[in-house]
């Protein structure tokens, strides 16, 4: 974890992977502290579509800018498989719920407030992408998605998983249950029953998406979003609140 320093403003909180990256691979994750939103959304929101003052959203995406190389598109995240170019998304607001690049300097970032984003890089150094995956987006392929989109050896990538919902919290019912067992049996140890319905481990169902995919290195984060009130924005624990930011570029 670092503090980016920002002129004249607090310092931003970064929580920065902790894996076996290129050292031209930057990457981060958001708090949300040291922000201008007030109310449930205080106060570094980054989210443009969950009810907070545009006008501090702006405020709050331009003080994480400054610690950045560049703008990063901002998706319009559905809780779907479609992954897109960063060229491609740059050019305006794309429904799609990934990103990647192999150019230097332009990042890719998703938005988070449960959900897992999941940041990869090759082991060259030369590719990049961020997706975000709740389950709906786990269960419709969006990890396998974005590894195909890479257009690499899946074995040549790493995987890094940052701050959402924990297995001891995220309580769903038998539709969740079934999509990820009726697609693998292997699935059901990624489930703990809990009465008529189930704890969830979406770290655990995206490694196991990922070794399907191909990649065979993956790290976790060990921080629960809904649990960690102070720290992080939870969908899941407030309703309405702010999001966080993961993101991830090459650097020159």
């Amino acid at each position: 974890m670092v503090d980016a320093f920002v002129a004249g403003r607090p310092k931003i909180e970064l929580i920065k992977p902790d894996w076996n990256a290129p050292p031209n691979v930057r990457a981060f994750s958001t708090t949300r502290h040291h922000g201008f939103s007030q109310g449930q959304w205080s106060s570094l929101n980054l989210g443009g579509s969950c009810g907070d003052n545009p006008e501090h959203v702006r405020k709050n995406r331009e003080l994480l800018q400054r610690t950045l190389p560049g703008k990063p598109p901002w998706l319009k995240q559905v809780h779907g498989n479609r992954v897109v170019d960063w060229a491609d998304a740059s050019q305006s607001t794309c429904e799609a719920d990934a990103v990647f690049t192999s150019g230097t300097g332009q990042v890719c970032a998703v938005l988070t407030a449960d959900c897992l984003p999941v940041l990869f890089c090759d082991k060259a150094g030369t590719k990049v992408a961020a997706a975000h995956a709740g389950w709906r987006g786990l269960a419709a392929g969006v990890l396998e998605a974005t590894v195909a989109a890479m257009d690499c050896d899946p074995a040549e990538l790493m995987a890094w998983m940052g701050p959402a919902i924990g297995p001891q919290v995220f309580e769903v019912g038998r539709d969740v249950y079934d999509a990820f067992v009726g697609f693998n049996p292997g699935n059901q140890t990624a489930f703990k029953a809990r009465n008529d319905r189930w704890l969830a481990n979406l770290y655990q169902l995206a490694r196991f998406a990922l070794a399907n995919a191909g990649v065979k290195e993956t790290v976790t984060v060990p921080n629960c979003t809904y649990l960690d009130s102070k720290r992080f924005f939870s969908y899941r624990r407030d309703r309405q609140t702010g999001r966080m930011a993961t993101g991830i570029w090459l650097a020159s």
